[in-house]
């Protein structure tokens, strides 16, 4: 079984894989626990999909797939691309490249035809990418795939916590391998450095306050005090990852920089319809904020930027834009606060009316943060 394991883990690496390990078929008792205490303390905001229910059958692989002996974890580095703000803004590295599911779906559909091979027989394998039920963190930390990192990421050993997780029920018993150490040690810099203290102790993130949920998985308006933390990011956030030493120091890090935001750009994203919303962020990830997330976004990074050039733009979303945009390009224009914006503004009350929309006109005309 020693040589299955090495085979496997061979054919793993010529796949792309960064890493490798396997977990034993016991439940994860612990994630159960503290993913429960989390929904309880209002610290996953309104992912309604990520139930109490949801927890329990994900935390017993048994109940998942019954047959099951053996899940193989698995990482895979993000991909590299030459920009980070190719729509105008900051964009988190993890969407930079085809949409992460199909990616490694595919790649572990690879794995269990090669251990097939090996194995000289048909397979039996339930395969899970974070849609998955599977707590893809907490199998890859019992399969020594990497640890529990302080900013709730996988941290692999000597490529840090810029790779996506992935998982696969197997019916071959296969010998478990060893959790790693922690290694974070006593460094806290990604507490730190996360501007919106998100991360409200050691390997506990608070999802209402999250950049990256705000403007990716949340579908209502990003709180006001949030707003000029967003500056320029359009969707998602890699601070803390880039803070992390451990991402620091693997030689396929790519430093982020502050996104010289593109007027011209957003203004696209602005006018998109929901048809050309579809064939462009076809295979993205980007298309998992929604066509409406993805203005709001653009809404509050044209803000912050305060370009003067930003009124035009944001004044014609109250021409047919939606409510919750339109409400995010009013507090923008206030937030810009020339003579222009505020001109824009005045012009939308008479024939505004929508209530959400028409308070933030108010706000923004008052001079309200």
């Amino acid at each position: 079984m020693d040589n299955l394991k090495a085979a496997l883990f061979q054919n793993a690496t010529e796949l792309g894989f960064c890493a490798i390990g396997i977990a034993d078929m016991s439940p994860f008792e612990f994630h159960e626990v503290t993913a429960l205490m989390a929904i309880d303390n209002g610290l996953l905001a309104d992912l309604n999909w990520y139930t109490p229910e949801r927890v329990r059958k994900g935390s017993h692989p048994e109940r998942i797939a019954p047959w099951g002996r053996s899940i193989i974890s698995v990482a895979l580095p993000y991909p590299l691309a030459e920009s980070e703000n190719v729509l105008g803004a900051r964009i988190s590295k993890y969407a930079w490249g085809t949409d992460y599911h199909d990616v490694v779906k595919t790649k572990l559909h690879g794995l269990v035809s090669s251990l097939a091979l090996l194995m000289g027989r048909k397979m039996r394998g339930h395969i899970c990418v974070d849609d998955g039920l599977l707590p893809d963190r907490a199998v890859a930390e019992r399969a020594g795939v990497g640890w529990f990192g302080k900013n709730t990421n996988i941290v692999v050993s000597g490529r840090g916590s810029r790779t996506f997780l992935g998982e696969v029920i197997v019916d071959v018993e296969m010998a478990p391998d060893v959790p790693l150490k922690d290694d974070c040690g006593d460094c806290d810099v990604c507490l730190k450095a996360c501007p919106t203290g998100a991360l409200v102790a050691p390997y506990t993130l608070d999802s209402r306050h999250c950049i990256a949920y705000l403007t990716i998985e949340n579908r209502g308006a990003i709180p006001r005090d949030i707003r000029p933390l967003v500056g320029d990011r359009l969707f998602g956030c890699d601070t803390c990852q880039e803070a992390c030493p451990h991402n620091r120091q693997n030689e396929n890090h790519v430093a982020s920089v502050g996104a010289e935001v593109n007027v011209t750009q957003l203004d696209r994203i602005l006018k998109m319809k929901e048809d050309e919303f579809r064939v462009q962020f076809m295979g993205s990830a980007l298309k998992r904020a929604k066509l409406v997330g993805l203005q709001r976004n653009a809404c509050v990074v044209l803000g912050n930027a305060g370009d003067e050039a930003a009124v035009q733009p944001l004044a014609s979303v109250f021409s047919g834009g939606a409510p919750l945009v339109r409400a995010h390009a009013a507090w923008a224009l206030g937030r810009i606060g020339s003579e222009k914006a505020r001109g824009a503004l005045e012009s939308t009350v008479g024939r505004e009316s929508d209530v959400g929309v028409l308070e933030e006109v108010r706000r923004a005309l008052n001079g309200a943060p």
